[in-house]
């Protein structure tokens, strides 16, 4: 199974990202998590740029979408809603049927950011008929090094949350 795993942060650094790294060395076998961190070098979504041929980086990560069995999705919040880059991110999926049924799951590194959850939450559930709210994964990891959320995450009460998690969602990806 695969899983593309996007990270709704452009820095280098992100806690969300080391998340999603610490969860894809977590994966059972059988599962492949690779993430997408490519997100700040996509163009500003315009219809006027989406006819073919699509910005090298458009092509690519549309590709990503399509060849993927899922999509975990993890993002920081900025002023109490979505990063602009996932919003551009997911906007660049909107006029085709690349996410419409592709099964989609969060998870989210801090213990704030609420009202971008319910915003990313409305956001999926308009784009695809295949998101998964109850399937949520969330640690407190503010402020963590990416080394200090790998040893966090492997812990075995942790490891046990990230492994039901995982199964959850690939459960709802086969179903």
């Amino acid at each position: 199974m695969k899983i593309l795993a996007l990270s709704g942060s452009a820095r280098r650094n992100s806690t969300n990202t080391a998340l999603l790294r610490a969860v894809g060395r977590a994966a059972p076998e059988g599962m492949d998590i690779r993430i997408y961190e490519n997100i700040g070098r996509l163009p500003v979504y315009s219809p006027d740029i989406e006819a073919e041929p699509l910005p090298d980086a458009v092509r690519d990560y549309i590709d990503r979408v399509a060849r993927s069995d899922g999509v975990i999705v993890s993002s920081p919040e900025y002023v109490r809603s979505l990063p602009g880059g996932l919003k551009n991110a997911i906007d660049w999926l909107v006029s085709r049927d690349t996410l419409v049924g592709k099964p989609i799951a969060l998870m989210h590194a801090s213990h704030r950011g609420d009202d971008m959850l319910d915003a990313l939450r409305m956001v999926l559930a308009t784009v695809s008929d295949r998101f998964a709210p109850d399937i949520f994964l969330r640690f407190s990891l503010m402020k963590m090094t990416p080394e200090e959320i790998a040893r966090l995450i492997a812990r075995s009460e942790n490891a046990e949350q990230v492994n039901a998690f995982l199964r959850a969602f690939a459960a709802f990806c086969r179903s």
